[in-house]
């Protein structure tokens, strides 16, 4: 009975989302060094997606063992949850929304492992039915969890500005244990209404989920509002929940590596 190759030492693919800017005239894809130097972390090889077609999709899911969805200065337009702009000036990404909406849901219909960080929270609720709020700093019942003013050092715009509570029994509690932890806040939009189906993992003390699961999935999957890929290595909470993903991308790279019978003659 041959058997196909077993686990290898080679490390697990995962995919990085980029973003679209122009940078003079010039359009580009961009994605920030610190979520490629997370995948690191993980234990897994980073590739960066710069885009992908309709039917690319599921091309790319097919070589991937992990899907990493980053955060962006862009936000999802409003229009894919029902909703006019509120802020014309705040930038968004059309095509990037293109593709990375699929791309949430076939990952989690295929069981591949998807670890989403700000926007990438975002798209995921939106990718399955949710809602965001587009401005909760005008929300009387909500607390700002914008970034620092313009001008304001990266060092103090990313710094811990509050504490999140962990939901008990899910899959936050499970990496990090029971009990609450310090995050940084550098958005604007949030989670209004979350998808069907979705479990609040981390909410905030106004009330806002920052982080949500998909408990259905065949796979591994965490959405973060925070960013943890944030000076990761120093944070031993960030790691965690790396070293998590990592696993679960291991995992999934070796179950497909199973053994094939041959017919009986």
């Amino acid at each position: 009975m041959p058997l196909s190759p077993g686990p290898s030492d080679a490390r697990p693919l995962v995919l990085v989302s980029a973003d679209n800017r122009m940078l003079g005239e010039h359009p580009f894809h961009v994605v920030g060094k610190k979520y490629v130097d997370a995948v690191r972390l993980a234990g897994c090889l980073p590739l960066v997606v710069a885009s992908a077609g309709a039917g690319e999709v599921d091309e790319l899911l097919s070589h991937a063992d992990g899907v990493l969805l980053t955060g962006s200065v862009s936000n999802v337009n409003p229009r894919l949850f029902g909703q006019e702009v509120h802020d014309p000036s705040l930038p968004l990404d059309p095509v990037r929304d293109t593709w990375t909406l699929p791309l949430a849901r076939r990952a989690l219909e295929r069981g591949v492992p998807l670890f989403a960080i700000c926007r990438g929270f975002q798209e995921t609720n939106v990718a399955l039915g949710g809602t965001l709020l587009q401005a909760i700093h005008d929300l009387p019942d909500k607390d700002s969890h914008r970034s620092a003013p313009s001008g304001t050092s990266a060092e103090a715009e990313y710094a811990p500005a509050h504490e999140v509570r962990i939901v008990p029994g899910g899959v936050l509690e499970g990496i990090l244990g029971a009990g609450a932890v310090r995050v940084n806040s550098v958005h604007d939009q949030g989670a209004d209404r979350l998808a069907p189906g979705a479990r609040a993992e981390a909410l905030a003390p106004d009330g806002l989920v920052e982080a949500f699961s998909i408990p259905s999935a065949a796979g591994f999957n965490l959405c973060l509002q925070w960013h943890p890929e944030w000076k990761a290595a120093e944070n031993p909470v960030s790691m965690k929940l790396l070293r998590a993903f990592g696993d679960a991308c291991r995992r999934f790279r070796d179950q497909r590596r199973v053994p094939e019978r041959v017919p009986d003659c």
